[in-house]
């Protein structure tokens, strides 16, 4: 599964953005998805999954409310929307495909290369 993550930017707090993950050369619906964010100098976050069958979603606490992740299996895609961004948003963002709906990066077997969200005045 290819992975191709996009929609990142820069943005004034209090702004939204919305990314786009597309996915070619697998059966996507039969996949977990995820989102996960890295700060310079830190480890990759979870921020938010859907699971394969009914679209049952999970977040991180920092994220819970503010942004949501919605999958659309005909074209072959996870979005994740963001609202009233933070300063501490700012990280590359990354999308994954994993075999288990998760938390865990260690789950996830097919990884996109990132996209840049930077949130600042």
């Amino acid at each position: 599964v290819q992975l191709q993550a996009s929609g990142g930017g820069l943005v004034q707090p209090g702004g939204s953005l919305r990314l786009s993950c597309a996915a070619s050369g697998g059966t996507f619906s039969s996949y977990p998805m995820g989102w996960f964010r890295q700060a310079p100098g830190k480890e990759r976050d979870f921020v938010a999954a859907i699971s394969w069958g009914r679209g049952s979603t999970y977040y991180a606490d920092s994220v819970k409310g503010r942004f949501t992740i919605s999958r659309d299996n005909a074209k072959n895609t996870v979005d994740l929307q963001m609202n009233s961004l933070k300063p501490e948003d700012t990280a590359v963002y990354y999308c994954a495909a994993g075999s288990r709906y998760s938390n865990f990066p260690r789950t996830y077997d097919y990884w996109g290369q990132g996209t840049q969200v930077t949130v600042s005045s």
